[in-house]
């Protein structure tokens, strides 16, 4: 019982939902049915929903049914009507085309009628229109029919005023016309015609002048200081038919301004042929009538003007281009300065003799430009030049270039100025001539001393070069000067240097402070840079011989001396005292100090180079237990070449001599030092260490006999002072005084380190175990090697307390 309740109970739950379900489903949007219909699915009851379903959509389709058989009758009764209205419709269409028909027959004649009078209004209209148009195309044709009779008369000036009012005026209103737009594109091909024609005359003139600015600019700057010279290239005598009548090419006039009849413009353009001189009349030069036409008149001067102005500036820029090889003859700079002299020549005579036509203004303007054009030229072209001859020929060019143009009276001080620029290009060529007669000159030397056989001779050197020695003026010939020839040769070239530096600043207008100032700085730089350059060249050859050296320095000692004669040669041919504020010192002094220090300085190291191939040639037995009585022949070899050095340091200076001499003894003792100790003797022998005494002790009579004068008692012995002390500790044998005074300064063997006294010690220490030669060493000890070891072991103590 309790079952079957529950199932009842279920089942009409069940119902309950799936009623709920289908109320949902039918109020509900098909959009939002998805969930719904996934809550059906969801359960165990969707067979069930089915049947509801099915039940419900019967139900409605029976609702439908009785619905649509309730309205059928009216249905029906509507179509019916509708039949009846169908009918009555085709009479009234029958009536409306019946009337129609009637009527379009009626008034056809009415039709025919408003057309003709539609077409009598649009005729009307349009020639109405027509008029009007007509009246606006009058002016333009009067106009040009104006312009044609002008140009027909050649009144070209007064056709250009009518082209000008016809373009901007009248034109503009009837534009849209095709004549109009005809008239518009043959207004430039009228205009260029009446240009072409008017000006003709004035082209002419410009050619000319154009062609002739050369020769006038030639003249001018031959005649720099006399501008009526000039002025008669352009304005030539009677006379001088052979030259440009420039009055009579261009102007003949009275003054802008005179109001007299008949009335001539002031630049009527006459005949530009050679040797005319009547002007044409006013009708047959068909320039300009302004008889009738006053209001035209300051129009076509202003025309005129910027015409001529306008062509000048071209010419000017044409005159101021310079041809791209100027820079390779002074010809291409000459013809360059005598278009511009010409050029502003015709300006300034056409300035003094016309009115109008150019101004001041205008000129300084053309100049302004005409200066800066030609100084980048200059500057660029010049750039160029490596040869300092034609650098001062340009100079002296552009000098007589500028002193023309200021004659009348163009400002030219930015010339000026860059020729201050030019002086250090020019300074620069200078430089590189200067260095390659330097390099040929010290080339060519043969650094020997300059051998004298006569008085003639020895006049001509000393006349060449600044010396005085009055110890060789006594000595008989023939003799030798101390110096080799490229002493006078350098000497004298240096002058010329000095001389082709004060040619530039010639005409300059510079006062003599900044003549000597400018000699004097270009003189420092070829000192300090062109002839320091070229001796440190020599000096570093590779294939340079020590009598080479010692003649460079006393070449450069004697050079030395010789620059206060450069001052005062600069001084003579400036006027400008060295005590003068501001003189620039000449700084030779130290070129010739450096040159010789590296001089010195190869010196010491080729010296110390030739010692070392001594050196390599040193081929001691280690092993001998011969005892040796004579140095070895590679030393006795290089001591012979030592003392045949240092006698050709005769004529060094003292200090430079000792100081070779001093480094060779050094380099020499070190060398020697290291070969006995060099890590690949790794045994000796007491007759090897006798030898090597041998041949320190020649060392040392070479050092006593004194090969450079100048060094105090037994200063060049102290070069062998460490190997002394170490061969006489070991060939003595004296350990116990070595040992006992270490470290004081009394200490007989001061010199000797005690690493160095132990490495050769433990070389001697094997040797000593093969042969007897330590015979002569027992006077007081049995067991030499058992003495070694313990003298090795107090040097190891000595070592290890130094270095705690």
């Amino acid at each position: 019982m309790e079952r079957g309740k529950m199932a009842e109970a279920e089942s009409l739950e069940t119902a309950a939902e799936h009623e709920r379900i289908l109320r949902e489903i039918e109020s509900t949007d098909t959009a939002c049915i998805g969930p719904t219909l996934r809550s059906v699915y969801d359960g165990e009851e969707h067979g069930r929903f089915m049947e509801k379903l099915e039940t419900r959509i019967r139900n409605h389709d029976r609702e439908i049914e009785k619905m649509c058989n309730f309205h059928y009758q009216g249905f029906v009764d509507s179509i019916t009507e509708l039949l009846k209205v169908r009918g009555e419709a085709q009479k009234l269409k029958n009536q409306v085309t019946d009337t129609n028909r009637k009527l379009q027959h009626e008034g056809k004649e009415l039709v025919i009628a408003m057309e003709e009078l539609k077409q009598c209004r649009l005729q009307q209209r349009n020639i109405s229109a027509t008029v009007d148009k007509l009246m606006l195309c009058l002016p333009v044709l009067e106009m040009y029919s104006k312009l044609r009779d002008q140009m027909k008369t050649k009144r070209h000036y007064p056709a250009l005023k009518t082209l000008e009012h016809l373009e901007h005026t009248y034109l503009p209103q009837v534009s849209h016309y095709r004549f109009c737009k005809v008239m518009v594109d043959n207004i430039p091909k009228l205009r260029e015609e009446i240009k072409d024609v008017s000006m003709s005359d004035l082209k002419d003139f410009l050619e000319s002048i154009r062609k002739h600015s050369d020769k006038i600019g030639e003249t001018a700057m031959k005649q720099g200081n006399d501008p009526y010279v000039a002025e008669d290239l352009v304005c030539p005598r009677e006379e001088a038919q052979q030259q440009r009548n420039l009055d009579n090419i261009i102007f003949q006039q009275p003054r802008i301004g005179s109001k007299r009849k008949p009335k001539k413009d002031a630049y009527t353009i006459f005949d530009t042929e050679i040797g005319s001189t009547s002007p044409k009349s006013e009708q047959d030069s068909g320039i300009l009538d302004v008889e009738d036409e006053e209001d035209d008149e300051e129009g076509a001067r202003e025309t005129f003007e910027n015409y001529y102005r306008k062509q000048r500036r071209k010419q000017a820029r044409l005159v101021l281009q310079p041809p791209s090889n100027m820079h390779e003859t002074l010809d291409g700079y000459r013809k360059y300065f005598n278009q511009i002299v010409g050029f502003f020549v015709v300006e300034d005579h056409i300035l003094h003799t016309t009115q109008g036509l150019v101004n001041r203004a205008y000129i300084d303007e053309l100049w302004e430009m005409a200066l800066s054009k030609t100084i980048a030229a200059l500057r660029t072209h010049s750039s160029y030049c490596s040869d300092p001859n034609l650098v001062l020929d340009l100079k002296n060019l552009i000098v007589l270039f500028a002193d023309t143009l200021q004659v009348y009276g163009f400002p030219v001080n930015q010339l000026f100025d860059m020729l201050l620029e030019i002086r250090d290009q020019y300074s620069e060529t200078l430089l590189k001539k200067w260095s390659g007669i330097f390099r040929n000159i010290l080339d060519s030397d043969n650094y020997s001393p300059i051998p004298v056989t006569s008085e003639e001779i020895y006049k001509k050197v000393v006349g060449q070069f600044p010396f005085q020695d009055t110890e060789l003026e006594k000595q008989p010939f023939p003799k030798k000067f101390p110096f080799s020839e490229f002493v006078p040769k350098v000497y004298n070239q240096i002058k010329e240097f000095i001389y082709a530096c004060l040619k530039f600043s010639e005409d300059l207008h510079l006062s003599s402070t900044e003549v000597d100032d400018m000699i004097r700085k270009s003189t420092n730089l070829l000192l300090t840079r062109t002839l320091s350059s070229s001796l440190q060249n020599v000096i570093k050859r590779k294939n340079i011989g020590l009598t080479e050296l010692v003649q460079i320095i006393i070449n450069t000692t004697h050079l030395e001396k010789s620059c206060k004669y450069l001052e005062e040669f600069i001084t003579n041919i400036t006027n400008v005292l060295p005590e003068t504020v501001h003189t620039t010192k000449l700084y030779g002094t130290t070129t010739f100090k450096d040159a010789r220090h590296a001089a010195e300085e190869e010196i010491y190291t080729n010296l110390n180079q030739k010692i070392d191939q001594f050196l390599q040639l040193a081929d001691y037995d280690w092993m001998t237990g011969d005892l040796g009585n004579k140095a070895s022949d590679y030393l006795v070899d290089l001591i012979a070449f030592l003392r045949s050095t240092f006698a050709v340091f005769t004529h060094l200076p003292g200090k430079v001599a000792q100081t070779a001499c001093m480094s060779a003894c050094k380099h020499l003792a070190t060398s020697l030092m290291q070969l006995l100790l060099e890590a690949e003797v790794r045994q000796l022998t007491l007759g090897a260490l006798q030898q090597f005494n041998l041949d320190v002790r020649e060392c040392e009579q070479f050092a006593r006999s004194g090969p450079v004068p100048g060094f105090q008692e037994d200063t060049l012995q102290l070069a062998f002072i460490d190997l002394r002390q170490l061969l006489d500790l070991f060939l003595q044998w004296d350990w116990s005084t070595y040992l006992a005074d270490y470290g004081q300064p009394t200490c007989k063997y001061l010199r000797v380190n005690p690493v160095t006294a132990l490495t050769l010690l433990e070389k001697m220490k094997d040797t000593s175990r093969k042969n007897n030669m330590f015979a002569q060493f027992r006077k007081n000890e049995r067991d030499k090697q058992k003495l070694i070891d313990t003298v090795a072991k107090q040097l190891r103590g000595l070592i290890s307390s130094h270095h705690s």
